[in-house]
């Protein structure tokens, strides 16, 4: 984890309303902003809010316009700059792994790729550029990038919010849930990247017999 809770807890109170802002508009749809931790941002920003620190007022429509307007620049960045951004090299502020991967999960799901890719850390970044890359009809755009970023925007730091407000002492457990949060963000990355592991255990006799192990041990 790049944060734990009370590092992330802290830079949160340091930066603010308008830092909040600038971290969840980089890492949801400028390239450089994939390893920033976006859905720990969110629930630790609504558990604060929840202990007086943020007026949840003033931080749902701050979190959820930083969203969307986020994805906005990444779709226009993909348009503008998508040629220059494929024939560039891997490197610490620029992952092409991930920008060819989002482009795969975005020809298999269109439009409702900006949907699901709000809850999977790293593609959520970079889906939006290839929509914009494969030049996606604005108006479905907006929508699917309006529906994506309150669902995302306001679910995640609600359950941060209504959970702070109604656990007592749920400050103590913040660490194991926003590791579960975590966690269960990246389910919708496994399940979509299924059948390539089956694929891969069919081609692979060692790894394929892992596979059968752990399903007669899991089921």
């Amino acid at each position: 984890m790049l944060f734990d809770e009370s590092t992330l807890a802290e830079l949160i109170k340091t930066i603010g309303y308008l830092g909040l802002f600038a971290m969840v508009f980089a890492e949801s749809g400028l390239f450089f902003g994939f390893f920033l931790p976006g859905d720990s941002l969110l629930f630790t920003a609504g558990f604060l809010a929840s202990q007086g620190f943020f007026n949840i007022a003033v931080l749902l429509p701050l979190l959820i316009i930083a969203a969307i307007s986020g994805d906005q620049a990444g779709y226009w960045m993909g348009g503008y700059f998508g040629r220059w951004l494929l024939t560039r090299k891997e490197s610490f502020f620029f992952s092409k792994h991930n920008l060819e991967h989002a482009n795969k999960f975005y020809e298999k799901h269109g439009g409702k790729a900006l949907i699901f890719a709000r809850f999977m850390p790293a593609v959520r970044t970079f889906v939006p550029i290839t929509a914009g890359i494969a030049k996606m009809d604005y108006k479905k755009f907006i929508s699917y990038n309006a529906i994506g970023g309150v669902a995302w925007g306001a679910g995640i730091t609600l359950i941060g919010y209504f959970l702070g407000s109604s656990i007592p002492g749920v400050d103590r457990y913040l660490l194991p849930i926003i590791g579960a949060i975590i966690v269960a963000s990246f389910v919708p990355a496994v399940i979509h990247m299924r059948g390539s592991i089956k694929k891969y255990a069919k081609q692979n006799k060692l790894f394929g017999l892992v596979m059968k192990i752990k399903e007669a041990w899991l089921g």
